[in-house]
């Protein structure tokens, strides 16, 4: 699957996009808070995602091998 991380998550990661296989949104959160750290463990906690262009915060969905997951933290401005 296909991981768009945007505005303070993408800063966290230092990517913008990455490829990954897990079987829920609960696997693909642990994987990235494992590899990329407590700084993005902090951004999560106030995320929303966007899973195929639905959003969701439910982390027991299941995700297919060509989902797109978008990880969206609260956007500020007007």
């Amino acid at each position: 699957m296909t991981v768009r991380y945007f505005a303070g998550a993408r800063a966290a990661v230092g990517v913008d996009t990455e490829t990954r296989e897990a079987g829920s949104l609960d696997e693909l959160v642990g994987q990235i808070v494992d590899e990329h750290g407590a700084k993005l463990e902090r951004v999560l906690t106030a995320c929303s995602f966007l899973v195929d262009g639905t959003s969701t915060r439910d982390r027991a969905l299941t995700l297919g091998p060509g989902a797109v997951v978008d990880v969206l933290p609260p956007f500020a401005g007007g």
